[in-house]
This record gives C-alpha cells, sequence and structure tokens, in this order.
C-alpha cells in the first residue's frame, strides 16, 4: 500500500533508527530516473521529440542530448520541455521532484504565472510574454 508523504514524513521523524525506517519502507522510495519518465511521457502523449523541441523552445539536439542522459537540464529547460510535451500540473510537478529540483511554488510569482500557463495549456510564447511583462525571469 502506498503512504502518502505526509505519513512517510511522520514516521521519518518519529524512528529514532534511520535504518529502520528505510528497511520498512524500501518499497515507498521514487526510483524514477528523468530520462525514463521523460520517455514514458513521450509515450504516453504520442507526441514527436520534434513537436517538443518547437513547442518548447529549444532545438532538437538539446532535447536529443537530455534525452540520452548526456544533459541534465536545468529547471526551467526542463519547464521547457514539459510545455512541449504538454504535461498536466501533476506531471510537471513529478518530473521536477525527479530531476532534484523545486517544485512549482504558487506563491512565487513567476512560478504561480508558469503553473497557470501549464494548467490551462498556454502555449509556452505566451507564459515567456506574461513573464517578461511581469519582470519575471522567463524560461528562455
Amino acid at each position: 500500500m502506498e503512504k502518502t508523504t505526509g505519513d512517510l514524513r511522520n514516521e521519518l521523524l518519529s524512528q529514532p533508527h534511520l535504518d529502520e525506517y528505510l528497511k520498512e519502507n524500501g518499497d515507498q522510495f521514487v526510483n524514477w530516473g528523468l530520462t525514463e519518465q521523460l520517455m514514458r511521457f513521450f509515450d504516453e502523449k504520442n507526441v514527436s521529440k520534434a513537436a517538443v523541441s518547437r513547442n518548447g523552445g529549444m532545438s532538437e539536439v538539446y532535447l536529443y542530448q537530455v534525452l540520452s542522459g548526456r544533459r541534465n537540464p536545468s529547471r526551467d529547460r526542463l519547464l521547457c520541455i514539459c510545455f512541449g510535451l504538454g504535461t498536466t500540473e501533476e506531471e510537471t510537478q513529478r518530473l521536477l521532484k525527479c530531476a532534484g529540483f523545486a517544485p512549482l511554488y504558487p506563491r512565487l510569482k513567476r512560478d504561480a504565472i508558469i503553473l497557470h500557463g501549464i494548467a490551462h495549456g498556454t502555449p509556452l510564447a505566451e507564459v515567456n510574454d506574461k513573464l517578461f511583462e511581469k519582470n519575471e525571469g522567463t524560461l528562455y
């Protein structure tokens, strides 16, 4: 049975022995590689790499390097890939966590603009325009 993140946190903080916690919850840990997750989304969404690179504002060469594991995208570039893939808010947050980045946080104006764009399927160029208009750093 999958435990909630809150349950895991409570167990971790109340457990005096870390090894015991790790042993009891070994099946609860995330083992997602970013490349594997991205490829899964490509398959699920049946989208071409050319379309993702075009809609994500990046070259196909860069995208292929990320997908092959030769390059690690920054948080902003990963968000561009998410826009290119048309990921949902939940999928985007999962990819950010998978890559070791902070999730989008609606209390930060920049993140709120990006999150709104993802939730409403706004094209990346429009999100970048809004970020620029609000004096926030654009994604590319």
